[in-house]
């Protein structure tokens, strides 16, 4: 968001954005649902929200939702084939009225940083070094921006623990932290194996539901 609040004008937005809570995001679909005049029993606005989010999370556009023949089917399949039309709409408002919810800034940022070389260098300078935590839990939009912001100086700390991601149901993406020396094959790993905090029975418990 801060980024954001310098740069937005890059991007096409005015650097005074509005972000809008959950709430007005889906009190803005809600109206889109209106405004096409479909049913809203099959168009939940909580539901289309959460459709929403997790598709930029796993940065699939509204442009390129609407090239993916497989996502139209699964929208067919389940009564929903104006799915992309709200979708569409969302973006196209939110743009318009100068609003951002909680994924665009991650998206906007994203965009900055791919559309204006001389922006991401300018980060890229000031975050030197770069220290994610509960890397277990970061997503695929989340991974692309830590990527192309560490790529000038290569000094990026991830910490995490792939037994205790929970929030796939969010978006999170487990790949993430099983990939990482894929990714970064130069890359130490220390492993902290000791547990300071638990008693053997809680360790035993534990490790008992992981092994599942």
């Amino acid at each position: 968001a801060r980024i954001l609040r310098f740069e937005a004008e890059l991007i096409g937005f005015s650097t005074h954005f509005t972000i809008l809570d959950n709430d007005d995001s889906k009190s803005m679909i809600k109206r889109i649902i209106q405004d096409f005049k479909l049913d809203k029993e099959i168009y939940k606005p909580n539901a289309i929200f959460s459709k929403i989010s997790l598709l930029k999370n796993n940065l699939i556009s509204p442009k390129k939702y609407e090239g993916d023949y497989e996502l139209q089917k699964i929208d067919n399949k389940k009564n929903q084939p104006k799915f992309y039309l709200i979708y569409k709409n969302y973006v196209e408002r939110c743009k318009k009225n100068g609003n951002m919810d909680f994924d665009d800034l991650l998206v906007n940022t994203l965009n900055l940083l791919k559309e204006s070389p001389k922006t991401l260098l300018k980060y890229q300078d000031i975050f030197k070094y770069i220290l994610i935590d509960e890397f277990q839990d970061t997503n695929i939009l989340q991974l692309e921006i830590i990527k192309i912001l560490a790529e000038k100086n290569n000094n990026l700390c991830v910490v995490g623990d792939d037994s205790q991601s929970i929030y796939s149901f969010r978006g999170a993406n487990i790949n993430n932290i099983l990939n990482f020396n894929n990714l970064y094959p130069k890359a130490k790993v220390f492993k902290l194996e000791e547990n300071y905090r638990s008693s053997k029975n809680i360790l035993d418990a534990a490790n008992s539901l992981i092994s599942y």
